[in-house]
């Protein structure tokens, strides 16, 4: 009985099963979500899971941040003692600093902190601006966690504490044990691929996207060059703070998209070619 049933599935499946000539059909190919009308909002909120980042993140990074910038300050025979061939080789050429370019660096990062608010002007993406600003609060709420837990756990010198051309009163600040992760261009680059990850997701189409991303990829370069020159970041900490801002910006939109398929998984469709059969697609 088996075996009949082996041999049957066979001949259904074979192109050569049958004796008479048929012009073949071929089936489309299931469509994609980008292909297909999505009813309602494109980017949805699970209040459950949501908020339960948001609000231990957010009180976390309250608390961190009051702690952070009020560590002891530095002892001075400690600077007094710091040299730069201590500094491992892919950071010792960053030791410098520069008041000039430290102001310089606030302008994008407080620039972009309300920058998601140019969403607004699109009627598609202001339907659903109170859902969007939910998932705004929780990117910037979960890169507020990485920044201030790293910073509160971790005391690396910045690289103007090795300045010796810096006052040294200025190089005893407790401030100057936050050097590791780079926190303006983290935020910076959580805010702004957040802005051009959003309006992809809703105009995947739109050359305008590529706009957003210039912006975003510009803003983020211009605040990274400006804390390296300011000497506020080693290198490998400004790799650190832009790649978990770029990738924090990035996914929490597309983590929460609205996939026209997501309620089915796996999908299977009669298929007619050469052979004949099911094609199956599996929406992630």
């Amino acid at each position: 009985m088996k075996r009949l049933v082996l041999f049957g599935l066979l001949c259904f499946l074979s192109p050569k099963a049958f004796c008479q000539e048929e012009q073949d059909t071929v089936l489309p190919p299931p469509r994609l979500d980008h292909d297909v009308d999505v009813t309602g909002p494109r980017l949805y909120f699970h209040p459950k899971v949501d908020w339960a980042i948001i609000i231990p993140c957010s009180i976390w990074s309250g608390y961190a941040f009051t702690k952070i910038y009020s560590k002891p300050d530095i002892d001075s025979a400690t600077v007094a003692g710091l040299k730069k061939e201590n500094i491992p080789a892919f950071d010792r050429w960053a030791v410098k600093h520069s008041d000039k370019a430290d102001m310089a660096s606030n302008i994008p990062f407080y620039a972009s902190i309300p920058y998601p608010l140019v969403l607004l002007a699109d009627k598609d993406i202001r339907k659903d601006a109170a859902r969007i600003g939910g998932l705004y609060w929780e990117a910037m709420a979960i890169t507020g966690l990485f920044y201030t837990g790293s910073d509160y756990f971790i005391d690396r010198y910045r690289p103007e504490t090795y300045d010796d051309t810096k006052p040294f009163g200025e190089r005893l600040s407790g401030n100057e044990k936050n050097a590791f992760p780079a926190g303006h261009p983290a935020l910076v680059a959580t805010s702004t691929f957040f802005t051009a990850s959003v309006y992809d997701q809703y105009h995947p189409t739109s050359e305008l996207k590529w706009v957003f991303y210039g912006i975003a990829a510009a803003a983020t370069g211009t605040t990274v060059y400006l804390r390296h020159i300011a000497g506020k970041h080693f290198p490998s900490d400004l790799l650190a703070g832009t790649a978990f801002g770029v990738a924090c910006g990035m996914l929490v939109p597309r983590l929460h998209r609205n996939k026209p398929m997501h309620k089915y998984g796996w999908k299977v469709t009669p298929y007619m070619g050469e052979g004949y059969g099911l094609a199956a697609s599996y929406h992630f």
